[in-house]
């Protein structure tokens, strides 16, 4: 049984980890089934929220404007990860752009992941919902939804009830074991920085058209860059 691990749980302004960015990370260390380590921050995405996400989260553009940035908290994180596998509800979704992050400042992230989800998914197939809040509703675990410490605390809780009840049963199919941690595959290719040419040329056609900009033109990816200037070029022309 893995009885050490660090679950992490991420809010982030969408769900795709090439175009979307991290706004909040919660992190819960466990060392000996022992909690020994909480850690929170805001992370400013350096672009406006979507009402959805304000809704969602609670987390507002101006709660994040003073935020550090996510090149300035990531190596404590990772630090604070070590060599000890993730856990996560669905933990591909935070590997993935922690992975993205880690990837874009030339930084290594190859972890092995424990997934709670896919645990529930065999052997509570009979619920309405697999999903977090669900899960922790039916076991009476508390939950204060989609803040990322409060998430972490919660998926701890959720795979301390589930290794209770199905470790034993799990446990007779070895490696296979989906309480045994499993190498996390994914491919994220670094984003290079917006070029001098494409900052000039967004900075002229927001002024010539009078454009508000909700979002940092100095912090955007080249490919960022050309989908906004292609974006304003298509509604608004040269």
């Amino acid at each position: 049984m893995t009885d050490s691990y660090v679950c992490i749980d991420l809010e982030t302004t969408g769900l795709n980890p090439k175009t979307d960015r991290i706004i909040e990370i919660g992190v819960v260390k466990v060392q000996n089934n022992e909690v020994v380590k909480e850690w929170e921050t805001l992370v400013n995405p350096g672009r406006n929220l979507e009402e959805r996400i304000i809704e969602l989260t609670g987390i507002k553009d101006e709660q994040l404007l003073s935020a550090p940035t996510i090149e300035n908290v990531l190596p404590t994180m990772l630090e604070l990860v070590g060599d000890n596998p993730l856990l996560g509800h669905g933990v591909m979704f935070d590997y993935s752009f922690v992975k993205k992050a880690a990837v874009n400042q030339k930084m290594t992230f190859e972890k092995d992941g424990l997934d709670t989800l896919k645990i529930a998914r065999k052997y509570l197939s009979d619920l309405e919902s697999r999903s977090l809040g669900y899960l922790c509703k039916y076991y009476g675990i508390c939950h204060n939804a989609h803040r990322a410490l409060n998430d972490a605390r919660a998926t701890v809780e959720l795979y301390r009830k589930l290794t209770e009840l199905f470790y034993e049963q799990e446990d007779a199919e070895g490696n296979r074991s989906l309480f045994r941690p499993k190498k996390l595959c994914y491919h994220a290719k670094r984003e290079t920085p917006i070029t001098i040419p494409q900052k000039e040329q967004l900075y002229k056609l927001a002024d010539k058209h009078k454009l508000i900009i909700d979002y940092d033109i100095e912090r955007l990816s080249r490919s960022e860059a050309s989908r906004k200037i292609d974006r304003i070029l298509a509604e608004y022309g040269r």
